[in-house]
């Protein structure tokens, strides 16, 4: 078999499955292969009728130009190659972009919140609310995003916010725009530890709730979105309050 075929049955073998609406993250230089081969096998697992999600955000340093800007390079290298992949439909946030491929990429990315762009109405609202998952391939520990949901979904007093401030290119001219969210970078609440992500999401595979298995030369695990935002929730509202 060639390397999509293999890089298929060892997601299929995972749980990856036609309908899943999946969000992926990646570190391809683990996985071992092209991200156009990563891509394509992905593709073919989830379709007809599902879809694949990543986020994209925008280039660091330079205004925001809509569908011709970037990924931000921080990401990897996947999200840059999915962004130019035929069919994938992106939204036009200026700092938290997505994009998505498959039937339901425009209902999961279309017409973000501006503020508030990981809370209600987000992709990350609408891959939750539609029973999605969340494939890591080799990914650092504090790299999963749909982690910012359980964030607006916790009941804590007092969340820290923060504004951003955007630099968007339109119409020959580069236009300020502000955003306000929970705080994304520093966390809502204060913590002792480095990060509570990659401790959430350490404790959450330890329970053993995530698939594992091997995607080319990663470790890969499979996450579903309800059961890993209410671990999240419980978490937060344990050791933030």
């Amino acid at each position: 078999m060639g390397i999509r075929s293999d890089l298929s049955a060892q997601l299929r073998a995972l749980g990856v499955a036609p309908g899943d609406l999946l969000m992926v993250h990646a570190s391809m230089r683990a996985v071992g292969t092209r991200a156009e081969d990563l891509i394509a096998a992905l593709q073919a697992c989830v379709s007809p009728s599902g879809a694949l999600m990543m986020l994209l955000c925008g280039p660091e340093g330079a205004p925001f130009e809509g569908d011709a800007s970037p990924a931000w390079h921080e990401l990897g290298i996947l999200p840059e190659v999915f962004r130019r992949t035929p069919g994938v439909v992106l939204n036009q946030h200026p700092i938290a972009r997505f994009g998505a491929w498959g039937a339901p990429a425009a209902r999961l990315v279309e017409n973000p919140p501006q503020d508030d762009y990981y809370g209600p109405g987000s992709p990350l609202a609408r891959l939750w609310e539609g029973g999605g998952k969340v494939l890591r391939l080799g990914a650092d520990l504090d790299t999963v995003t749909l982690l910012h949901w359980a964030e607006y979904l916790a009941d804590l007093p007092q969340k820290r916010r923060v504004t951003h401030i955007a630099e968007c290119a339109r119409a020959g001219a580069v236009e300020r725009i502000e955003v306000t969210c929970l705080d994304d970078s520093e966390g809502v609440r204060d913590w002792s530890g480095d990060d509570y992500f990659a401790e959430i999401l350490r404790l959450f595979l330890a329970s053993g709730a995530a698939r594992v298995g091997p995607v080319g030369g990663a470790t890969a695990e499979l996450l579903v979105a309800q059961d890993l935002v209410r671990f999240g929730v419980a978490w937060l509202e344990s050791e933030l309050a």
